[in-house]
């Protein structure tokens, strides 16, 4: 197989292209959280309700993630890529005109649907880009997903707090779009079409139990994701901290993420089987959440700590698994478009069902527990990831 790279400056600065674009993927969602009390305090929103402006950009990027691919394939990938900046771009920028929750929420839905159709093509072009080191691309990548998420959770109550608007903390994230559209332009001349998958890159996955096991434990690690970044900043509201210190404790989660997500994958690429990793990421978000419910005010930043480790290496090493079972890049971005499209399908309901708990129940320690039981699971089913296995329950022959 041929790959596409000219040379190693272009290989550079598609990388940084692809870091710029990562960085757009989560502040429309990241930055909700710590400014929800100012934006209660103007729009009305009960946790139910709030929960929305995370649960359904989610579930849009699980539905538009299965017409990344077609897009693409219709249109190209650089220019599918360039959309969608423009779309999340508009999306996140609108926010600065927005009175009501209806409008918070279809902004955050377009948002989701430019980000789906991204994280739909990007997998396959590292995989064919960078075949040599996957592993350590994909953690960049993912860990720049996670950066953004960290650096809009952290600052966006500071914006609140100079400007005055939580409009502003929300709107102001487009300029990153706007930096990541201009630098994906210049990288047009390098982007070229993917590899094609010969005679079988439409092969459905619907009919594969391998890829629904892959979907299913990308979806309930992405379910604890998209929980605490909604609702660890408001939980810490609760317990009397700072709309600042809240944001903060929350940033510095996502900081812990992306040294995770940097290091661990790089120290798994060094084996083919990642089920011992998995289980170790695993047990560190157990671990976290265990320590969030029974002891949140002692040992305060240990336990996000050791969430934002667990999960800053789960998110990537989900996707490098599912990549590892097919070595086609077309076909393999299209089964990682399957696993992220059911995936974020059932992430999607996690803010929803924990905001439902917190409306009911008063507290959000049982949304805790239920994590920390569907990361239980994900352990036994990370010991069905043997590598020697993948021909056979994902080979070349065509699927039924």
């Amino acid at each position: 197989m041929e790959n596409v790279r000219t040379s190693s400056t272009h290989a550079v600065w598609l990388m940084v292209s692809i870091v710029l674009i990562a960085l757009n993927l989560r502040p429309s969602m990241a930055a909700v959280g710590p400014l929800l009390s100012a934006i209660r305090g103007e729009v009305p929103l009960n946790f139910t309700t709030a929960s929305l402006l995370t649960m359904l950009p989610v579930m849009a990027m699980g539905l538009a993630m299965f017409l990344g691919i077609r897009v693409a394939l219709r249109i190209g990938e650089h220019r599918t890529i360039l959309l969608s900046l423009v779309i999340i771009g508009l999306a996140t920028a609108s926010r600065l005109y927005l009175d009501s929750a209806a409008a918070l929420i279809i902004s955050a839905i377009l948002a989701g649907i430019g980000i789906a159709l991204i994280q739909a093509v990007l997998p396959a072009l590292i995989k064919s880009r960078f075949s040599d080191n996957v592993s350590l691309f994909m953690g960049l990548y993912v860990t720049s997903i996670m950066g953004g998420a960290a650096i809009a959770a952290s600052l966006s109550p500071f914006v609140l707090a100079e400007t005055g608007s939580w409009r502003i903390g929300l709107a102001i994230w487009a300029l990153l779009a706007l930096v990541a559209l201009g630098c994906w332009q210049a990288q047009r001349s390098a982007v070229g079409p993917l590899p094609e998958a010969p005679g079988q890159q439409q092969a459905s996955f619907f009919n594969n139990r391998r890829a629904w096991l892959l979907a299913l434990f990308f979806g309930l690690g992405t379910a604890s994701y998209t929980c605490v970044l909604a609702w660890l900043a408001p939980y810490y509201l609760e317990k009397g901290w700072s709309e600042q210190q809240a944001g903060l404790v929350l940033g510095f989660l996502t900081a812990m993420e992306v040294i995770s997500g940097l290091v661990t994958p790089a120290l798994a690429n060094r084996s083919r089987d990642k089920r011992w990793v998995l289980i170790a990421l695993l047990a560190l978000i157990m671990a976290g959440f265990c320590g969030l419910i029974l002891s949140p005010g002692r040992f305060g930043l240990l336990w996000p700590c050791l969430l934002g480790l667990g999960i800053g290496g789960l998110f990537p090493m989900s996707l490098i698994v599912s990549l590892d079972h097919l070595d086609n890049p077309r076909r393999a971005g299209a089964l990682t478009a399957f696993v992220q499209g059911i995936g974020y399908l059932i992430a999607g309901l996690s803010p929803l069902i924990a905001g439902v708990i917190r409306d009911q129940l008063g507290s959000f320690e049982w949304a805790w527990w239920s994590l920390t039981a569907a990361m239980g699971l994900m352990m036994l089913m990370a010991l069905r990831f043997n590598p020697r296995q993948y021909a056979r329950h994902l080979g070349q022959a065509p699927l039924s």
